[in-house]
Order: structure tokens, then C-alpha cells, then sequence
């Protein structure tokens, strides 16, 4: 059976496939194709063509311009020109992402293509991530740990009123200066993150939550940071949950369930164990502790999330934690957690490489909890 012709059209913030596919950060979008005999090709404007064929990854860089002009006199759209480089390049059938944008997948089909949506991944060579890719991810994961590093000598430096508020260089600390600080820690370090979660208190208790206002003492406070390398495009993640002062006997035993948690899930994690197994135990233990997941009061309570996804060039990408067979070769967060309104949250994260035995750990940031 012939293999089919691969079509993907968008930008590399929208489409991180373009980037794996041809290496290149392009903000406009261009299209990539890959015709049955596998040569590659990349469709782009007079912005980014000399630099795509520099650098780029395909075999040939097809000028929109110079194709336009081809076509004859007269302003051609887009869908029009790039049905005419396909059928020149005698595609007349073609393999999209399910993601792909419908009405130009209309526009294309009306000028007589056929195009066959695949399910994710596009690129199954994604979920085995190589040598160079795991020497990116970890290089993203310390630029993570220099933000987290910022914050935790910040808060080992703030003072603690009265009314339990923390302050910082004469100042309330809210969540918003903290993750300025942490993101600014990440640039320094060559890694753009951004909606970093700073989040305390029963606000904590949303695992997406960014976090808003004044810190307070003696509760916990989730830091989530996953910035991404600006030269390559790989992206970092660690999560650590810490108190600043004393934690109450109650949070104090939710931090110590998620700790025994994740180090239970990671004694099953391995190449070829069954992820979602694994996860539905943990969530089985989780309840046998006291912490089932349920709704109360109208909120979720519990471990109500995954264990953790897989990392790459997308912050959240296959797999899924929850897999019946986790890939060899891939790269996941272990990250579990437990929230209580009226306790707190707590979430701790770490990633790991799913090589033969056991995981090789990524992070190493330490896992501070109280700071006095």
C-alpha cells in the first residue's frame, strides 16, 4: 500500500508539529508537506524563506511568492496556491492532523484534494524523545529550578505580620511579585514561562489556579513553573509545594500523603506498565488515607487530575500518563496531589525519562516544605 502524502498548515506557537517537523520558529503561517517517496517541503513568505533554508529542516523551501507568481497575473488565496504546489507536486491525497483548520480543509477539498485526518500524534516518533531532545527538556527543567530557586530565597527573606501576611523589602508579597520574580529567575536563564502558578490557600485548592493577592504564613503555597527554552523550544515543569512558617497538623499530613503518593506511583512506573492502572490505584490509596475524590459543596476534593503527561515541545503532549502500555523512551511528570478546601493544596511534580528499569529523574530541586 502506498504511503499517503502528510499535510500540515500553521504557525510553531499554534502547531508545535511544524517545529519537529522543520526546526524552524516561524510566527505567520507557512505549510509543511512530505510527498510519498518522503521528501519534504516547506511553503513560506519572502519574511522567512532565506532564513528556512538556512536552518530549516526539509529538504526544499518553496517560496510563496515566486509560487503566486507561477500561477499568473492576478491575486490568488492562499488555499487556491497551495492546492496548485500540492497538485504540482502530485499530491492529490494527503494525511491532516485531526487539529487541522477546518475551512481550509474545505477550501482545499473543493479544489479537488483528499484529505485523511489521523489521529494524534501526527508524528508518533514524538513519543520516543532522543538523546538531544532529553538534553533540551532537562536544560528547560533547570531553567524551572533557577525560578524556583528565586522563590524560595524570597520567601526565606520575608517577614510575617500580625495578620499572618508576608512582606517582602518593606512590602505585602502578593503572588503576582513572587511569579514576576520566578519568571524574570527563567529569562536569565534562557527560558520564557508564563502563567506560572503562585497560588496559596484555598486557592490552591484549583490545581490551575495562577494565583492572586497577598501571601499568608502558615499555609501551603503551590509553585508551578514551566518555562520554555527560547532557542529550542522545549519546555521545563516542576511543581513544589512549600509553607512559609509552621504548617497545621492537618496540612502537614496532606503534604506527607502526596509525598508517599508519588513515590508509590513511581515504584509501578516503568516502560510498558499500565499508566492508567497506576493511576486509578493512586487515586484508590489517595481514598484509603481519609482523601477520597468526590464533589463537596460544589467543589472537587481529592486527586481529581492525572498523575502526570507527557513533555516536549508542548507543555502537555502524548502521552498521557493514563496509558494502557507507557512508551519506552518517553518522557513524563509524575505530579500528583490532593485538595482540601478549608486545608489547602498540594501538589509535588518531577519529571522522568522512561528508559529500560527505572525512570531516571530530570529534576533535582529539592523538596522544601517549611521555611521559617
Amino acid at each position: 500500500m502506498a504511503r499517503l502524502a502528510r499535510l500540515l498548515v500553521g504557525n510553531t506557537d499554534r502547531v508545535p508539529d511544524l517545529t519537529y517537523a522543520t526546526g524552524l520558529f516561524v510566527p505567520d503561517d507557512f505549510a509543511w508537506f512530505q510527498i510519498a517517496s518522503g521528501k519534504t517541503f516547506a511553503l513560506l513568505g519572502p519574511l522567512e524563506i532565506d532564513r528556512a533554508r538556512r536552518t530549516g529542516r526539509v529538504d526544499q523551501c518553496l517560496d510563496l511568492s515566486e509560487e503566486e507568481k507561477r500561477m499568473g497575473s492576478g491575486k490568488h488565496p492562499y488555499p487556491k496556491t497551495l492546492a496548485n504546489v500540492l497538485r504540482r507536486h502530485g499530491i492529490r491525497s494527503a494525511e491532516i492532523p485531526c487539529t487541522f483548520p477546518i475551512g481550509l480543509a474545505r477550501s482545499l477539498t473543493q479544489a479537488g484534494l483528499k484529505l485523511q485526518s489521523v489521529p494524534e500524534p501526527f508524528f508518533p516518533k514524538r513519543l520516543k524523545k532522543s538523546s538531544l531532545e532529553v538534553r533540551h527538556i532537562t536544560q528547560a527543567i533547570r531553567a524551572a529550578e533557577a525560578g524556583l530557586a528565586r522563590a524560595v530565597d524570597i520567601l526565606k527573606t520575608t517577614k510575617i505580620r500580625r495578620d499572618h501576611t508576608l512582606t517582602w523589602n518593606g512590602s505585602v508579597l502578593t503572588s503576582e511579585r513572587l511569579r514576576t520574580e520566578m519568571e524574570i529567575a527563567c529569562l536569565r536563564h534562557g527560558a520564557l514561562a508564563r502563567d506560572t502558578i503562585v497560588s496559596g490557600g484555598n486557592q490552591a485548592c484549583d490545581p490551575h489556579e495562577r494565583g492572586s493577592g497577598p501571601l499568608r504564613a502558615h499555609q501551603a503555597i503551590i509553585l508551578d513553573i514551566f518555562p520554555r527554552n527560547t532557542k529550542t523550544g522545549y519546555f521545563g515543569d516542576i511543581t513544589r509545594t512549600l509553607v512559609k512558617g509552621r504548617a497545621p497538623e492537618q496540612l502537614r499530613h496532606l503534604r506527607n500523603t502526596v509525598v508517599l503518593g508519588q513515590k508509590k506511583a513511581l515504584r509501578q512506573t516503568c516502560a510498558h506498565a499500565n499508566g492508567e492502572k497506576i493511576q486509578n490505584d493512586l487515586r484508590n490509596w489517595f481514598q484509603q488515607q481519609g482523601y477520597p475524590t468526590e464533589i463537596r459543596k460544589g467543589r472537587w476534593t481529592g486527586f481529581f487530575h492525572g498523575v502526570g503527561h507527557g513533555l516536549g515541545l508542548e507543555i502537555h503532549e502524548a502521552p498521557r500518563y493514563a496509558i494502557s502500555s507507557i512508551p519506552l523512551g518517553s518522557i513524563l511528570t509524575v505530579e500528583p496531589g490532593l485538595y482540601v478546601p478549608g486545608i489547602g493544596g498540594v501538589r509535588i511534580e518531577d519529571v522522568f525519562y522512561i528508559r529500560r528499569g527505572s525512570p531516571k529523574k530530570l529534576t533535582r530541586f529539592p523538596d522544601f516544605w517549611e521555611i521559617r
